[in-house]
């Protein structure tokens, strides 16, 4: 019974939908299958219509923008897989903070690809 229970949890995902002209923005919890699959493989900046979500975002289009893993690990434009890669970075990069770092420094950091799969959280 756990192993279906945690199977079931992690189907789902969560969505924060934003308008950029109000500035508001809300959290959806998405646990059907179903709807998810039309997410993924879709990648970073593709527009997505919202009749395939569920019938209150009908006559809506959405654009991805970002997401994290169930570990937290950022998406990251241009890295064109769904797995976990771990990418030299530099201060100022996306995913990449750079406290305590020389100039001119990298570290080798993680972060998912730009593709959207059923290991992204939100």
């Amino acid at each position: 019974r756990g192993s279906r229970q945690a199977l079931r949890r992690a189907a789902a995902m969560k969505l924060n939908i934003a308008n950029p002209s109000t500035g508001c923005q809300k959290l959806y919890e998405i646990e059907d299958e179903k709807k998810l699959r039309t997410l993924y493989d879709k990648r970073l900046a593709t527009e997505v219509d919202g009749s395939d979500l569920g019938e209150e975002f009908a006559g809506y289009i959405f654009k991805v923008m970002g997401g994290q893993d169930k570990q937290g690990f950022p998406m990251k434009q241009g890295v064109l897989t769904a797995d976990r890669v771990r990418l030299m970075m530099a201060k100022g990069d996306q995913g990449c903070r750079g406290y305590g770092m020389r100039k001119g420094e990298r570290y080798r950091k993680s972060c998912r690809g730009c593709i959207i799969s059923h290991n992204i959280a939100v």
